[in-house]
């Protein structure tokens, strides 16, 4: 099949729609279809067109990117030019699946769309941008969808935007050939000078819905043999910066920024506990829970629609009430108070990993629902 993906966001840009379509990307590729990614140019230092991983990218210079939304009317021309068997569109960020419909109207491809979350504002207009665009954009686009998919079914269940139109659930995928629990840790922890520490990670965009200042005001309940990393960049840094200072949490609070992608599974398998502390339903899933426990890492996530569905509270790891510290910290202490139950959460997480969220399956139902529609 010659496939079109369009996402917002693409590489070298890191967050889990990225990621996500990267995976996807890479695993057709691998079983012989032939891949596009049609994605936004927003930094004008890169390239138009380039080839990552045998995966043939154009980018789009935006006319306007507000709230971190790339806006790309050109998209719409884009496609109208591509030659494919099938287009398979990702948000958010929105407004790409509506050029994307409109592309579908002329040229009848079959349109997949998943719809990986919500659309929030962190700003007191958020109810009326967002409601507006539900009603107008957003529904012209999924009403000329063949296909929607979600990534959990409590995210289904509970859309606004998605609910009437029936959407299938095929959850995101994580590389367990890249992320697995034979990794040696021991170099980053020697890197961080955590050598004979316990370590407490968060990987992610640093923005206001991951709940990052939660995660760090966790940190002054723990001790010196206690290290809480936090691994990413985003406009929420240097509100976090201050709060640890504020807080007098620098000894205790590593803020690392960018890794590279070949060392990201390294800091996991240095790590003793992977904490997802999001508040708001801009985070519908979590990949880096799912990276955690392919590394056979216990996981604490919040108890949030799409994220709950990820583990089973007491299973893989803990459930707790977004914004509430102390639940937090209390069951990192439970954790890293009982090594043999960090190892057993952390095992049973890698063989959920293994027969639920592995690539290989993820992209054997995505190939089921391109054949379908395009037949």
């Amino acid at each position: 099949m010659k496939i079109v993906q369009v996402a917002p966001y693409f590489q070298p840009h890191i967050g889990g729609v990225e990621s996500h379509v990267l995976e996807i990307s890479r695993e057709f590729i691998r079983r012989g279809h032939e891949v596009k990614v049609y994605t936004s140019q927003y930094d004008t230092s890169l390239p138009k067109h380039q080839d990552i991983d045998g995966i043939s990218v154009h980018r789009i210079k935006p006319i306007l990117n507000i709230f971190s939304t790339p806006l790309m009317p050109k998209l719409r021309q884009e496609l109208l030019k591509t030659h494919c068997d099938v287009v398979h569109t990702h948000i958010p960020p929105p407004f790409v699946e509506f050029f994307s419909a409109r592309a579908r109207n002329k040229t009848k491809i079959p349109l997949v769309l998943t719809y990986h979350c919500d659309l929030e504002l962190p700003n007191f207009l958020n109810k009326f941008i967002a409601g507006f665009y539900r009603r107008t954009f957003g529904h012209y686009s999924l009403l000329f969808t063949d296909k929607i998919i979600v990534t959990t079914n409590t995210y289904a269940a509970t859309s606004r935007s998605v609910w009437h139109f029936k959407p299938i659930v095929i959850p995101n995928a994580v590389n367990i050939k890249d992320f697995h629990p034979d990794i040696d840790g021991s170099k980053i922890k020697k890197r961080h000078d955590m050598e004979g520490k316990k370590v407490v990670l968060f990987v992610g965009r640093i923005k206001f819905h991951k709940g990052i200042e939660y995660f760090v005001s966790a940190a002054k309940f723990f001790g010196d043999d206690t290290k809480f990393l936090i691994i990413g960049t985003g406009d929420f840094e240097d509100v976090v910066k201050n709060y640890i200072q504020t807080l007098k949490l620098e000894d205790k609070v590593i803020l690392v920024g960018k890794v590279p992608s070949e060392e990201l599974a390294e800091y996991y398998a240095a790590c003793d506990v992977f904490v997802l502390p999001s508040l708001t339903r801009l985070e519908a899933f979590g990949i880096v829970g799912l990276e955690a426990m392919a590394t056979g890492k216990p996981v604490i996530v919040s108890d949030i629609p799409g994220v709950r569905e990820v583990i089973t509270d007491g299973k893989e790891g803990f459930l707790t009430p977004p914004m509430d510290i102390e639940r937090m910290a209390e069951k990192i202490k439970k954790l890293l108070s009982n090594p043999q139950l960090c190892e057993r959460m952390g095992s049973m997480g890698r063989k959920k990993v293994e027969t639920k969220f592995n690539i290989t399956k993820i992209v054997d139902d995505l190939e089921n629902v391109y054949s379908k529609i395009i037949k």
